[in-house]
Formats: C-alpha cells, sequence, structure tokens
C-alpha cells in the first residue's frame, strides 16, 4: 500500500496498563516533585515496525508499504477518515502528530517510581493482550467513546413546549402481546452487527455521506454486541440515556443541522402484552436545520415506519424459540408532529 513518509519515524509506544502504573504512582510522590516525566515502552519502533507487528499478532498478511512524500499529514487524516471506523475529529490531530518522532529523551522516573511488577509490557504483548480482550469482548472503553457529547446548555428531547424552539418529532406506537423483556432484547442489541431493522441501502448510504463531510458514519459499530450502557458509541450514535428493560435514548453524533436524538421505549401492559414506542426527535439549527428535516422527512415512513415494525419482528421470531410464546398481534399509530 501506499503510505506517506512518516511510517518510518521513530516511536516508543506503551501500553495503557502501564500508563496507569505511572498514573497510579504519580499521584503518590511528595509535593516537592513537580515536573514531567517521559515514559515509554521497552520497543523503540518504526509506524511500519508497528503495523507489519500487528497484522502478524493478529494472523493478517504481511504488509507492502511504499512510502511516498506527496502524502500530507492533512491528506492522510481525510483517507483515514474514508476508509476507517476513526472520526476525522480524532484521526485529523493524531495524524498531524505523526510527523515527529515520539521516543523518550530521558527515563528520570526510574529514579522516582519502580516499573511495574514482571517489567514493561512488550508492543507485541500488549497487541495481543489487546486483541484477546476483544476476541472475548472484555473491553470496557473504546476510542470511540471518546466523542465529543452534547454541551449542558444545549436542547434535549425531554424540553417542555414553554422552553422555545422548534423541535420535529416522529412518533410511532405498537402493541404486541409479547412480554416486555422479550421487545427489550431486540432494542438493546440494534446497531453494529445487527444494524436498524429497516431499509440499509438507505443507512449505507447517509453512513458514507456522513464520512465525506468528516463525521462518524456507520462503521463505529458498538462495543458489545447485545449489551450496552450510558456512553456507548452505537454507530453514529451515542447512549444518552439507558433505562435497563425500559428506555433506550440514542444521540446523533453525525453531521446534521441541529440536534437529533432515536428513543426506544417498551412497557409492560395488564394483563399482558407490551407497548413499544418510537420517538425520533430534532432540533433544527437556522434555516438549513428546518430544510434538512422536510427533505428527509418524506423517508421517515420507510425508515422509521419500517424499524418499528421489524423491531417487533425480530422480537417475535425470537420469541419463537420458547414454547410459551406468545403470537404477535399487535396495533399501531404513527404520527408527525412539531412541538
Amino acid at each position: 500500500m501506499v503510505t506517506p513518509r512518516w511510517v518510518r519515524n521513530k516511536v516508543q509506544p506503551i501500553a495503557v496498563r502501564d500508563v496507569l502504573h505511572y498514573l497510579a504512582g504519580a499521584a503518590r510522590l511528595p509535593s516537592s516533585v513537580s515536573r514531567t516525566f517521559d515514559i515509554g515502552g521497552p520497543d523503540v519502533l518504526t509506524y511500519a515496525d508497528m503495523m507489519q507487528d500487528y497484522a502478524e499478532v493478529a494472523g493478517l498478511p504481511r504488509r507492502r508499504m511504499l512510502p511516498v512524500g506527496v502524502l500530507s499529514p492533512k491528506l492522510s487524516s481525510h483517507w483515514i477518515n474514508i476508509v476507517t471506523p476513526v472520526p476525522k475529529s480524532i484521526g485529523a490531530p493524531l495524524i498531524e502528530s505523526l510527523v515527529h518522532e515520539a521516543v523518550c529523551a530521558e527515563s528520570e522516573i526510574d529514579a522516582y517510581l519502580p516499573p511495574p511488577e514482571g517489567g514493561l509490557t512488550g508492543y507485541r504483548q500488549a497487541v495481543s493482550l489487546a486483541l484477546r480482550k476483544i476476541q472475548d469482548a472484555e473491553f470496557v472503553t473504546r476510542w470511540s467513546d471518546a466523542s465529543p457529547t452534547t454541551a449542558p446548555f444545549e436542547p434535549l428531547p425531554t424540553d417542555p413546549d414553554w422552553s422555545g424552539g422548534t423541535a420535529y418529532v416522529d412518533l410511532r406506537v405498537h402493541r404486541t402481546t409479547l412480554p416486555a423483556r422479550q421487545v427489550w432484547q431486540v432494542i438493546e442489541s440494534i446497531g453494529g452487527e445487527h444494524g436498524w431493522y429497516s431499509f440499509p441501502l438507505a443507512w449505507a448510504i447517509r453512513g458514507w455521506a456522513d464520512r465525506l463531510v468528516g463525521g462518524v458514519g456507520l462503521r463505529r459499530g458498538r462495543r458489545d454486541a447485545h449489551r450496552l450502557r450510558t456512553g456507548d458509541a452505537v454507530d453514529w450514535w451515542r447512549v444518552d440515556r439507558l433505562e435497563d428493560g425500559h428506555l433506550l435514548r440514542l444521540l446523533a453524533e453525525m453531521k446534521v443541522p441541529g440536534e437529533a436524538w432515536l428513543e426506544l421505549s417498551v412497557t409492560s401492559e395488564h394483563p399482558h402484552g407490551s407497548r413499544y414506542q418510537q420517538r425520533a426527535v430534532f432540533v433544527p439549527r437556522g434555516l438549513a436545520g428546518h430544510a434538512y428535516w422536510w427533505a428527509v422527512s418524506v423517508f421517515h415512513g420507510l425508515v422509521f415506519g419500517g424499524m418499528a415494525r421489524n423491531i417487533l419482528a425480530s422480537s417475535q421470531r425470537r420469541a419463537a424459540v420458547r414454547p410459551d410464546s406468545l403470537n404477535d398481534d399487535h396495533s399501531a399509530s404513527s404520527r408527525t408532529a412539531i412541538r
């Protein structure tokens, strides 16, 4: 593959566990120690070495690289934004820093703190440990969890009518004989490898369009295929609120002229069955925001209507494997409103 010249630059990568060791130790140093320290792992490698070592540990073919001088850091960041799940907001600053070598200039921290028990973790070992955690779904954080969230002063989908401004709402309500817990399993597993239960081509096109303008697109996936927690990234959404067994509210982090949320909830109904509610909320920003809503609203019946129906259909298929499952017999109502 064609690569920038900076793949020949040297770097001294350090494992996260070793960084945490030094951070925890630094917190216990006396107040008289007020300075910076360089910390690094035991290996000094080029970025090309790191890519080759990663490929070998991950069981991938050896990479053939052709470094050229025409790929500027800015151009490289655009390319990474398109071909990898890393959004431009994270990739661009990282790429710009790669033109500088990152090797420790001193190791004076050794005079204040001992190294981790068993020694520093080598690069290949760190990669192997990370891949094993991914394979076993044991990881608790990902780079996509670092994207900025909405500022406290920005609007929320729960703002009352008297708070001012315009909020477009697409609301869909379905009733089903399925128990709420059965529907919730599908709600909580939405996105990532399970998709969005409606018009996959439309979601893919919107994801690619978002990537082209520097957004996160659909390639972030999700941390865990079945379980969510508040703050998790789910494709171009982030979990804004989670009430286990009842409510999932997602905040859009794609490039749109406004703020957008998707809220999925299920509530048990007496004597049996449950009520599924799906609410898409968009708070436009300026004239462009209003124009955006009306331009895409013609697809809402296909996208949001199909999503609601298919989520319940998927819940029904899952329930069919149990003897005590009930057949789905749901009635539906839907409306679009402007608050």
